[in-house]
């Protein structure tokens, strides 16, 4: 099967890497994705175009997983962004995992696709259910759990910190 993109896809792509990129330079800046702030407010804009560009694309002429995700995405990036109108201490820290999942899951169809398409003409994975690809999945879901935990204990320490 051709490697070859889009246009739509060539623009899905571009603007996925650079939300992706966007998310990690808000997580290093402020610890979080906080939508309060322009690295927050960017994210969440790329990634809402990322996966409505995502939708039309139908590399094996139907839905596939991505697509859903594309879905559940946009469902966790709204619960995110509202989640600070719940009343309660656990608004920050719903909002932080929320907003965290998102960056998390934005990751697994760009594993997917990398290691599915590069390089050109040998792709590195068959597909999605390639060793390769499940393993660096697994890496990912570490990663995301151990940066959730840092993630929590941090806000907890700040909350403390300014009730003092």
């Amino acid at each position: 099967m051709p490697n070859h993109l889009s246009i739509l896809g060539i623009i899905h792509t571009a603007i996925s890497i650079l939300a992706i990129l966007v998310a990690l330079y808000a997580l290093y800046k402020d610890g979080k994705i906080n939508p309060a702030t322009s690295p927050g407010k960017l994210y969440i804009l790329l990634t809402v175009i990322t996966c409505i560009t995502g939708f039309p694309i139908m590399r094996f002429g139907h839905p596939t997983p991505g697509h859903y995700l594309g879905v559940i995405i946009l469902v966790l990036l709204a619960l995110g962004v509202y989640a600070k109108r719940i009343s309660g201490k656990a608004r920050a820290y719903i909002q932080l995992i929320l907003l965290s999942t998102t960056v998390f899951l934005s990751f697994i169809p760009a594993i997917v696709e990398t290691s599915t398409r590069l390089p050109m003409g040998h792709p590195l994975a068959a597909g999605p259910d390639d060793p390769l690809v499940q393993k660096a999945q697994l890496v990912l879901l570490a990663i995301f759990l151990i940066g959730v935990i840092y993630q929590v204990i941090k806000l907890g320490t700040n909350n403390k910190n300014q009730q003092i």
